[in-house]
């Protein structure tokens, strides 16, 4: 995909948005412009209907019911209300479960909300180590829990290195324990097909724009028993089950619905598989240059399909990337702590050295991402390792 002239591989940032996505919100802002919560004309019903459709479409890409879902802002806002929800209402009901567990790669806003949890709440969160390739220890994670452990938050697939979690049987454990698990899972759309997360999870995160809909716009699933157990982040007129008050801003919620039923169609299975030939394409390109690289985390595939996660040994990885510009598109890791000068939090987790995660780019390919947008990277990245040496 390029933007411009820029060949896009950012798309674990943010992805291009689906075309039939654009097609159909467009009405939403503008005729069919009515407050879904307006309860007294045809209009404010009409609005409400596309919404209660959208939760439907985004309750069945994980196997769950409408009622289910709760719209947020996105990811991090979803990981917020579920965490800090469950934790706000454990205090207020003096439960003795004074535990949490998160795993060393989650995303930082996890992390974040964990610092919180303690400094605020008297929790005591601890973070569960991974192995190089950023897997969970099934052995380790069942040795750590107990009765007082209040949730478990891993998530499913890995925003940096792409790995991706056995989720089956890590709920299989948790469950076994007493604890609630929740998982922050804005990656595993475009990764995998998401039919059993409701049956396997109890608290989930999505975010639109890593799913080919729009920004602003994501998804707490909600085990329809566990919503009691909520204490809200935001108070106001009570909508969506008195769990998340404000209004719900229809058209991002019709764009997430239909990305939703994209992802969760036959035709989805098909263009995973595209893209991972494509992700492999690349690598392989890449690793046939005069330069020696080699790959974070788990082998092609068993990772994001659109993940590559690269050591450019010998180089910094900002120094390419600044080569690069405008023509490319990459990251060293997270938009989200982009800006932050420590190495990246993931692939210090893993194993690797200050100097091995300096020099590492997260290349992220998407759905649009062609045969000639690989070509063109590879040949620009190669251009620039010849003007850095």
């Amino acid at each position: 995909m390029k933007i411009s002239e820029t060949v896009y591989l950012d798309h674990q940032a943010t992805t291009s948005v689906f075309e039939q996505v654009l097609r159909e919100i467009g009405p939403y802002f503008s005729e069919i412009c009515a407050n879904p919560h307006s309860s007294d004309h045809a209009l404010g019903w009409i609005s409400s209907q596309a919404v209660e459709k959208a939760a439907q479409q985004v309750g069945g890409l994980i196997g769950a019911d409408g009622d289910e879902i709760i719209f947020t802002s996105g990811a991090t806002e979803s990981n917020n209300l579920a965490l800090l929800g469950l934790a706000k209402r454990s205090v207020i009901e003096c439960s003795t479960k004074k535990r949490i567990i998160v795993s060393s790669i989650e995303h930082k806003c996890v992390l974040a909300i964990g610092r919180i949890l303690e400094e605020q709440f008297g929790f005591r969160v601890e973070v569960m180590p991974v192995d190089e390739k950023g897997l969970i220890s099934l052995s380790v994670l069942e040795s750590i829990l107990g009765n007082d452990v209040l949730a478990v938050s891993i998530m499913a697939v890995n925003n940096e290195i792409g790995t991706i979690q056995d989720i089956r049987n890590i709920s299989k454990v948790i469950r076994a324990s007493g604890a609630i698990f929740h998982c922050d899972a804005a990656q595993a759309p475009i990764a995998m097909n998401m039919q059993e997360f409701a049956e396997n999870t109890d608290l989930l995160s999505l975010s639109g724009h890593k799913m080919c809909a729009p920004k602003g716009i994501g998804a707490l699933y909600i085990r329809r028993d566990l919503q009691e157990q909520i204490e809200p982040l935001i108070y106001g007129g009570g909508q969506q089950n008195g769990i998340r008050s404000g209004t719900t801003p229809t058209p991002l919620c019709v764009g997430m619905g239909v990305a939703a039923e994209i992802l969760n169609s036959p035709q989805a299975k098909h263009m995973r598989s595209e893209l991972q030939k494509r992700r492999n394409k690349f690598v392989e390109k890449l690793s046939k240059l005069a330069w020696p690289t080699s790959l974070n985390g788990p082998p092609l595939v068993y990772r994001h399909p659109g993940n590559a996660n690269i050591i450019f040994e010998g180089f910094v990885a900002q120094d390419i990337l600044s080569v690069l510009q405008p023509h490319l598109a990459a990251s060293t890791g997270s938009a989200c702590t982009s800006g932050i000068t420590e190495p990246s939090h993931v692939l210090k987790a893993i194993g690797l050295s200050d100097e091995q995660a300096e020099a590492s780019i997260r290349f992220s390919l998407g759905f649009d991402t062609s045969s000639e947008d690989i070509d063109r990277a590879v040949t620009l990245i190669d251009e620039a390792l010849k003007k850095l040496s």
